[in-house]
């Protein structure tokens, strides 16, 4: 059974969970910019969905930056989760509407060198990112912060597809390849949001106890 971290050690947690998200939203608006750029230049609906993913991640580190920076992180945890539920629905619905639309018209973007660069940096940067904020909200006990790693992870899924796809489409003509990738990283986006949206009360309400216990003690 794991023990609760001591107060020094949860002061430490939440200083590194702000870190982390902080590092995430900078990289995104980065990454937002110069796909969305790149895929205007290519005209790859590919990359330009890349780039608004890229802002949905930054509403959901938002999100967590925004709770631990409050006086009791643990009390906000229901209306965070709620926000980045939004955030994978988001995310699902426009990769959903972006690759069918691809497969319809079938638009063939144009090669881009940027945008082949980006996703593979992508694919390896977010991943840390992921792991690290992770493993600390599991130290801490923070569901919100495990929900948002998990919007991460699906992100750097979502930049292994587009970076297959602009490979597959420079070097072999496949430009299908990224749009059917895409449809398969929605269906687990839709599934991470619906357990972000469900999966909150008990871990709030027994988080809200234990502060409640805690502070309790204290008094007497």
């Amino acid at each position: 059974m794991a023990t609760t971290p001591t107060l020094p050690r949860r002061e430490t947690l939440h200083r590194r969970i702000r870190l982390i998200v902080g590092i995430t939203i900078g990289y995104n608006l980065i990454e937002a910019v110069i796909a969305i750029a790149a895929g205007s230049v290519a005209s790859s609906a590919a990359l330009i969905g890349f780039g608004l993913d890229s802002t949905i991640e930054v509403l959901s580190a938002g999100a967590v930056a925004w709770q631990f920076t409050r006086r009791d992180p643990e009390r906000w945890e229901k209306p965070t989760l709620r926000v980045i539920a939004v955030a994978f629905f988001a995310l699902a619905v426009y990769v959903i509407v972006t690759s069918v639309a691809a497969l319809v018209t079938a638009e063939r973007p144009e090669h881009s060198t940027v945008g082949i660069v980006l996703t593979a940096v992508s694919v390896v940067v977010m991943p840390f990112l992921s792991f690290a904020e992770r493993r600390a909200g599991r130290e801490l006990g923070s569901t919100t912060a495990v929900a948002d790693s998990k919007q991460t992870l699906i992100c750097t899924y979502l930049s292994a597809a587009v970076l297959v796809g602009l490979v597959a489409n420079s070097l072999l003509g496949w430009w299908w390849a990224d749009a059917v990738a895409g449809l398969v990283i929605a269906a687990f986006a839709v599934r991470e949001g619906i357990e972000a949206w469900k999966g909150d009360a008990c871990a709030t309400s027994v988080g809200m106890l234990l502060e409640d216990d805690h502070d309790e003690h204290h008094d007497h």
